[in-house]
């Protein structure tokens, strides 16, 4: 094991298996450490299954409904209604996020200078 690897917390540090680890005791007592391509693996883990849901959820709901906005009307199967309808709510959430995040960003600034 290398020497990087961090001790979980609370673990007793015995100066006998520090000096001369043995492959059974380093392996009790040392963590892998969190990485960014753990992150990015379960974040693709993740998205894979919330695809999976959402195509089920597609497949379940193919009746067709009339939608009217504004000046615009049609019909298009249910499903895909609200998804157009989520990702709508998402992308106003994005831009009111930014917004937010650039007046904090701005303030920032004037109270660094």
């Amino acid at each position: 094991m290398s020497n990087h690897l961090r001790t979980t917390r609370g673990a007793p540090i015995d100066s006998a298996t520090t000096a001369s680890p043995k492959p059974s005791a380093a392996r009790s007592t040392t963590r892998v450490p969190h990485t960014r391509t753990g992150a990015a693996w379960f974040g693709i883990c993740a998205a894979a299954l919330i695809c999976v849901v959402l195509i089920v959820f597609m497949l379940q709901n193919t009746r067709s409904v009339e939608v009217t906005f504004l000046w615009m009307q049609g019909t298009l199967p249910l499903a895909l209604a609200l998804l157009i309808a989520g990702v709508g709510v998402a992308i106003l959430t994005m831009v009111v996020g930014a917004a937010r995040i650039t007046q904090l960003r701005r303030l920032s600034r004037r109270q660094r200078h």
